[in-house]
């Protein structure tokens, strides 16, 4: 009887979880599509409701913590807990970089600036599809799955590096633009980084199924790394 209810709590928690990732997949695209419509008022909204994805992780860390102190887990049970720590993390994380881009979007307000609208919406789209599939590979426990996705991230990084080169071109040949062009800058980092938090969760996943703790090697990060930097 009491595995009965230890094994409803997970999946309580694991439902909590996959909640929790509608939220940030939802406030990632509503992010994104603000910036490339200029709506600030869509991207306020975005911002306002990072509080609320807050929330949800500090309640799910705290169902977890309660399992650590009741149940004394071992060995799969253990992996799996600290797992959803570590997996409520990243989630609460890919919400900042949701509010991060919102953000921006009102700082750039109507700026005109050339924006390569295209990658944008492409890397916004290919990380929130990484993320829910990552999500049930981590709920249905599929190392096979996880250990595919994350070298989806290569196109992220491939269309990050190409956003890139164009933003500090057009910064280059007009300077005027470089304090609006930053803003940009961190938009498509934050999409870039939303990306790699999902390879987090992939090697997590792994890790329950597993016990190995790899960490997952995809493309060269070197200039997005540079900008984690800056500040």
């Amino acid at each position: 009887m009491a595995r009965e209810i230890f094994q409803k709590k997970i999946q309580q928690i694991k439902d909590e979880i996959l909640l929790l990732g509608s939220m940030v997949e939802q406030a990632t695209l509503d992010a994104v599509k603000a910036f490339i419509e200029k709506d600030l008022e869509a991207a306020r909204i975005v911002s306002e409701e990072d509080d609320a994805i807050n929330d949800k992780r500090f309640a799910i860390e705290n169902a977890v913590l309660i399992l650590f102190a009741t149940q004394q887990p071992l060995a799969h049970d253990l992996r799996l807990l600290s797992a959803m720590l570590l997996i409520t993390n990243e989630l609460e994380r890919m919400g900042d970089y949701a509010k991060g881009i919102a953000n921006n979007t009102i700082r750039l307000g109507a700026a005109d600036i050339p924006v390569p609208v295209r990658n944008i919406e492409k890397m916004g789209s290919l990380g929130v599809n990484m993320l829910h599939r990552a999500l049930s590979a981590f709920v249905n426990e599929n190392a096979e799955l996880a250990a595919q996705l994350p070298q989806e991230d290569d196109q992220v990084d491939s269309l990050f590096n190409e956003s890139y080169r164009s933003i500090v071109n057009a910064m280059i040949a007009n300077p005027s633009i470089i304090d609006d062009a930053s803003f940009l800058l961190w938009i498509v980092h934050n999409l870039e980084r939303f990306a790699d938090r999902t390879v987090n969760i992939c090697e997590r996943t792994i890790f329950i199924v597993s016990g190995e703790l790899l960490e997952i090697d995809t493309s060269d990060d070197e200039v997005s790394d540079s900008m984690d930097h800056l500040f």
